[in-house]
Formats: structure tokens, sequence, C-alpha cells
């Protein structure tokens, strides 16, 4: 039962306490990390601008990227932020809700424990180890991704189902979908769960469900706004899902020796490890997360095995919460003893391996404070609203909210931009004549400085600090041919 039904205890006021100490710390954290330019294009700008301008009734195509919001994934959870653009526009609505979603799916973590482990402290702590396990930390601190939003959903979800409350379980799974078109990859599993433990016909209907609304993103959504299903194929190693299914019947071996490669066992054992192996004593609920790391660990794109990036954060609710399910079926000493070596698992993973206040591992940044950071916002602030840009990527998530936003050297050599490789290295014609003001480190080098060299003619120096320059463009002058 909730714990709104009845008196608050201790434990509970512990959870609470948690949860408002890990949002704070986050939120508090992440947008000084924005502030002192830790934040780029990929991926926070693009975020930004994308639901600011559906904040003011436009189209959401994202020009840092080149493609609609929800052509690049169908994360239509994001429009629940969108009226927060209309009252305060700022960087604090995706730092300050990342954080806030990833501490709560501790709740239903918690709310799963009472049940099954007695109102109480062992209850609290496995909270505790939820909000512990590295991969929380890392998703707040990886930029901004829709993906946290997932933790507290699929959390919820599997509390439901569990507790057989269909009407909560409904809600957290259509919320769940509309987090990402690959939430089906737990979803699915969930309702083979719900099947075979719970009533059958509501877990066929989760399954099919799921499915038919990953296709309809998929190949309805979109399909129709970058004329391609899905962008990630490449990932699927063997030349794609018809060369991995013919590899894994003809030549098993070699998937084996792929999935045992570049580190991706350590990964399992990084995500596994913080609930000390607990749930293999009954693993029917951990198995929920079971596909998506196996398609973690699968995919040829290094991020996806890293503990230290967005992928990671949905298995974590059902390796918790099925370590939980497991030690329900202990009697109550083994169960005290099993508790003490999930807390210790936690405890020294969480120092290992997270970016937690006391861990080893602190990523590094400016403070908002330092001078390039200070002067970066003397420049920016001095950009005009509404003005095409070209800017330097730690400079976009300060000037996302404007119709037309570039990472430079975009539109003027196009690099990352668009549904596929096809235009890599060429000129946008149209957007690059466009371009109003180039924001630029003064000191360039490299690629950066060549790109800008090729097209200085056009542009001339506005304003320029110790650090960035403004150019902007003189209409009298034509681009250079690239």
């Amino acid at each position: 039962m909730p714990p709104a039904k009845r008196r608050l205890r201790t434990p509970d006021l512990l959870v609470a306490g948690a949860v408002a100490a890990f949002a704070l710390y986050f939120s508090v954290l992440t947008l000084g990390v924005h502030h002192g330019l830790g934040t780029s294009s990929y991926d926070s700008a693009l975020y930004d601008q994308g639901m600011w301008l559906l904040s003011r009734l436009e189209s959401p195509f994202i020009t840092l990227m080149g493609r609609n919001l929800f052509g690049d994934h169908t994360s239509f959870i994001l429009l629940f932020l969108v009226p927060l653009y209309w009252v305060a526009p700022g960087a604090w609505i995706l730092f300050v809700s990342q954080a806030t979603v990833v501490a709560l799916g501790a709740i239903p973590v918690y709310w799963h424990a009472r049940r099954r482990l007695g109102v109480g402290w062992p209850a609290a702590m496995m909270a505790l180890v939820y909000l512990g396990h590295p991969a929380l930390s890392w998703t707040v601190m990886e930029n901004f991704h829709p993906d946290a939003f997932s933790g507290l959903f699929v959390a919820g979800a599997i509390w439901a189902a569990t507790e057989r409350r269909w009407r909560p379980y409904a809600v957290c799974v259509v919320l769940a979908l509309l987090v990402k078109e690959d939430v089906s990859l737990v979803v699915v599993p969930l309702g083979i769960w719900v099947a075979l433990e719970r009533r059958w016909r509501i877990g066929v209907v989760t399954v099919l469900g799921s499915i038919a609304f990953m296709l309809v993103a998929m190949f309805g959504v979109m399909r129709s706004l970058i004329g391609v299903p899905t962008r990630n194929t490449w990932r699927i190693p063997f030349d794609g899902p018809t060369g991995f299914i013919r590899t894994s019947l003809t030549d098993p071996t070699r998937v084996i020796d792929h999935l045992k490669s570049d580190g991706r066992l350590w990964y399992l054992w990084q995500m596994l490890a913080p609930v000390g192996f607990i749930f293999l004593r009954a693993p029917g609920v951990m198995l929920i997360s079971a596909l998506v790391l196996f398609t973690n660990i699968l995919s040829t794109f290094w991020y996806q095995y890293q503990i230290e990036y967005h992928y990671s954060l949905i298995a974590v609710p059902a390796i918790v919460m099925g370590t939980t399910w497991a030690l329900s079926y202990l009697g109550a000493n083994a169960r005290r003893r099993a508790l003490v070596l999930v807390l210790a698992a936690t405890a020294v993973t969480s120092a290992l391996w997270s970016p937690m206040p006391w861990s080893r591992v602190q990523p590094g940044s400016w403070g908002r404070d330092h001078p390039v950071a200070v002067s970066a916002r003397d420049v920016v602030a001095r950009v005009p609203d509404g003005v095409s840009v070209a800017a330097h990527h730690r400079l976009t998530p300060h000037l996302a909210y404007r119709s037309e936003i570039y990472q430079f050297p975009n539109p003027f050599r196009v690099v990352l931009y668009g549904v596929d490789n096809s235009l890599e290295g060429t000129r946008l014609t149209e957007r690059a004549d466009g371009v109003d003001y180039i924001v630029v480190q003064r000191v360039r080098e490299g690629a950066e400085a060549y790109d800008f060299e090729s097209i200085k003619v056009a542009f001339d120096l506005e304003y320029s600090n110790e650090h960035w320059e403004i150019w902007r463009r003189d209409r009298a002058v034509a681009l250079p041919e690239p």
C-alpha cells in the first residue's frame, strides 16, 4: 500500500530524504556543469531547442542535428515538459527534471520492497541500493536524455504488476513506452512475466501492445519524419539483423566471441555486481532486464555497453527489484545476511564506479565562474534573439532558443548532421546563406580554424573578448564556394 495511506515512519522519512537529496545534489551539480560549458549540442542543446520550438507551437525540426526531434526518437514524454517553457524557459527544466525523475524511481522500488520484505529498514535499504547503483548517477551526469524517465515508469510498472494493481500498471506501461520506441525491450519481457506469474491476458496485451507501439513509432512516425524507421541498424553486428541471425545459426562461436570482446563482460559485471548477484536465488523479476542487457552488449556502439551512459538506466529497476524479489524467498537469518551483502556490494561499487560525492570518480568540469565560462556568457548575451547562428558546440546549449542554431562548421561544412552520412562534408547552401552570426573561439586550431578561414571573408568581426568572438554576416559579400 502506498505510504500516503498510513502513518509515516522513520524508514519512510529516510527514503524521502534520500530521494530529495539525490535530486537536489545532482540538479545543482549538473546545472553547474552546464553553466561551466560542460554541456554540448549532443545531447543538451538539441532537446532544449526542440522543446522550445514545441512551446512556440512550431515544428520541432532540430537544426543542430538536421532532423525532427521525434524522428530521432519517439520521446513523446518530453511533451510533459513543454508547459514549463511557457512559464520559465531555461536549462533548469532539463537538468532538474532529469535528476528528479531518476531519484523518484526509488519510490516504487521502496513500495515493492515493503511488500516483499516487510515495513521497516530492509525496504528502505533497497531504495538506497537503487539510488546507489552507478548507472543512475552516470545517467544524470550525461547531458540530458529522455531515457531518464524510463527508470521511474519501468519501476512503477514492475511494482504494480507484482501487486496486481492493474490501473497504475497500465499507466506506467503507457508512460514508459512514451519515453522511447525501444523501451519495448523491457516492456515485452515484463508482459511475459505478467502472463506467466499474474494474469495471462494482461501479459499478452502488454506484449502485443508494446510491439504494436514500437512498430507504429518506427514505421509510422519515424519513417514519415526522417524517411527510415530507425537510424541504428548499423549497431547490430554482422551486417545488420539478418546477418546477425545468419551468423548465430551458422557460426555461433563468432557471436560468442563478439559478446566477450571489448569489455562487454566487464560491463555486465558492473551492472550486476552492485546487488551482489542475490537475484540468482529467484531470477524471474531480474530477467525482465535481460533482453536490454543483451542488446547493450551485442551492440557495436561503444557507448551502449559502458555504464557511464544513459543506455544502462532502463535495466536497473528490474535488477534491484529482482534482488528484492529473491531476498523475499530467503529465511529470516539468511535474508539478513544477504541484505548485508547487497548493501556492502552497493557501497563498494558506488565508491568505485559512480560519480557520487563519496566516490573516487569525480568528473572534471569548469565552474560557472571559470574565466572561459564568464566570457562565454558575455558573448551569448550580445547575440540578438531570433537570428540564425552557427556556434561552437559548447555554446549552442546557451543559444538554443531560436529556430536556426547550428553547431559550427554546420551548415558550411556538414558534420554529424542529417539522417545518414550522405551529406557529410558538403555545404547546405541555402542554410549557410541564411546564417547571420558565427560565434567561435578566439584561438582556433585544426579543422575549426580551416573551416572558419574558408568563409571568413563574408563576415565582419563584431565583438571579441579574451576567449570568444562574434562575427556578423556581411550581406554585400557572397560566401566563397566550398
